[in-house]
């Protein structure tokens, strides 16, 4: 699932590498997906080289010069390292610290403590939501994923019964809820209130994410029975140790960049001034790159030296940290330079094109072309901004109530089917050690479930609003 901030938004809108008819665009749309997916299955090439071959593919094709298709996808692969692989790289450090110094094993242990063998995937689903609330997909998993893994493989659960919930919680929050990126811009395209969206989308998120978390997880886990992969699991390493840090402590420590993203989330919505002082001093204590940061610094000390680290030992903690999610960054980096081919080759524009003589409701019709080029981008945020510039118009003769819906309707669409054209798709894949078809069967039918459940709550508010 890729994320972008809205200045990484105008790399999206660049000029079209190719001025092929939409006949053609569509087959080298299809074309290039058909061979990333054929070389991973068939010839088991790597993802990273066959996203690389299926981005030429797709140029060339469409026909695009070489040259410009190789700088579309360098561009793209370059922005999503750029955004993703240093918050993936943090996270690693985090994630190492909160593990080898016992901190994941302490709140392991105090939520299977705590919490039921039967009422762990709603504990999931519920953590995650209010952790992903302020976080980018990325982040919120980069910063749950040890726990995950633990909790699977401690409690002898299928890591589809605790991932997914915890996989959904992020998603809807990413989707629905501001203030992630794409929800404010359609509110702002929309001229939709922003309080009225949230409560509307907390009332949509909630049962969304219950279906496409724990309850899909009975069935997700049925068709997909894997255990955490060894490499990536933390090593219960705290019971070597003379003492770990204490749940508080570590809790805090885990939440903090989750703390400063949302103390810069309010802070833009109460000032709502980008020339006041003290959002620009937010927007710095706030950004994802600074929280974790933060953060990871922080948790030297309350992690690591809570547990007796020396310097030396910590340092060797970091280093450790950093070589296993190598391939992880490399993946997630070549689906965003196929993402960027794709949008710079002018796929998102015919699908706008193709849709502008479709006559149905509004919110169907937003959903729709949200879920269209959400399907040939992977961007839901691109796909959030498109569909919101060609539906507001209508939003004009609207209730509040139902702009607010109309946002929420978008949203909903841009979470469909994520697949090989999305760097969420390969971060899943990889941490979750799953292959191209598990990954399909879980994660993205999970998003297929959170967006068709949520355009069907959309549309049974509108009745009653």
């Amino acid at each position: 699932m890729t994320h972008l901030s809205v200045e990484m938004l105008a790399a999206d809108a660049a000029e079209p590498i190719t001025t092929a008819g939409h006949a053609q665009l569509g087959i080298a749309v299809l074309a290039g997906i058909a061979v990333i997916v054929l070389l991973i299955t068939k010839f088991k090439l790597h993802a990273f080289l066959s996203l690389i071959i299926g981005s030429l593919v797709l140029g060339a094709v469409a026909g695009a010069p070489l040259d410009k298709t190789v700088t579309s996808f360098s561009a793209g692969l370059g922005t999503t390292v750029a955004g993703t692989g240093v918050l993936i790289a943090l996270g690693a450090v985090l994630g190492r610290l909160l593990a080898d110094s016992g901190g994941a094993d302490q709140i392991v242990d105090t939520i299977l403590a705590k919490a039921g063998r039967k009422a762990m995937p709603w504990a999931m689903v519920l953590i995650a939501g209010i952790v992903g609330l302020p976080l980018f997909f990325e982040v919120g998993i980069v910063l749950l994923i040890p726990v995950v893994l633990l909790v699977a493989k401690r409690g002898n659960f299928s890591l589809m019964r605790i991932g997914i919930p915890a996989l959904a919680g992020l998603s809807v929050m990413h989707g629905l809820i501001p203030p992630h990126p794409g929800p404010l811009v359609a509110i702002d395209a929309v001229g939709a209130n922003l309080g009225v969206t949230l409560a509307l989308g907390v009332v949509v998120a909630i049962p969304t994410a219950i279906i496409a978390g724990p309850v899909f997880s009975r069935y997700a886990a049925r068709w997909v029975d894997i255990q955490p992969p060894e490499n990536l699991v933390p090593e219960r390493t705290s019971d070597d140790l003379a003492k770990r840090p204490g749940f508080g402590i570590t809790v805090a420590t885990v939440l903090l960049p989750v703390v400063m993203m949302l103390a810069k989330a309010l802070v833009d919505i109460v000032v709502d001034d980008p020339g006041h002082q003290v959002q620009k001093v937010f927007d710095v204590i706030g950004s994802p790159l600074i929280a974790l940061l933060t953060a990871v610094i922080v948790a030297m000390f309350t992690l690591g030296r809570a547990a007796g680290f020396s310097r030396g030992r910590i340092a060797a903690t970091v280093e450790k940290s950093l070589g296993p999610i190598a391939g992880v960054v490399l993946i997630v980096g070549a689906g965003g330079g196929f993402k960027q081919t794709l949008v710079d080759a002018g796929v998102g524009q015919m699908i706008l094109d193709i849709s502008k003589g479709w006559n149905i409701s509004a919110l169907l019709l937003a959903w729709l072309i949200a879920v269209a080029i959400r399907l040939a981008t992977g961007s839901a945020t691109v796909a959030t901004i498109s569909a919101a510039g060609l539906v507001a118009p209508l939003a004009g003769e609207m209730t509040t109530p139902h702009a607010a819906l109309l946002v929420l309707a978008i949203g909903s669409g841009s979470l469909f089917f994520s697949h090989v054209n999305d760097a969420g798709f390969w971060l899943v894949k990889e941490y979750f050690g799953m292959n191209v078809g598990q990954t399909l069967k879980t994660w993205s039918v999970m998003e297929t479930l959170i967006s068709v459940v949520g355009i069907v709550c959309v549309l049974l508010l509108s009745l009653v609003l």
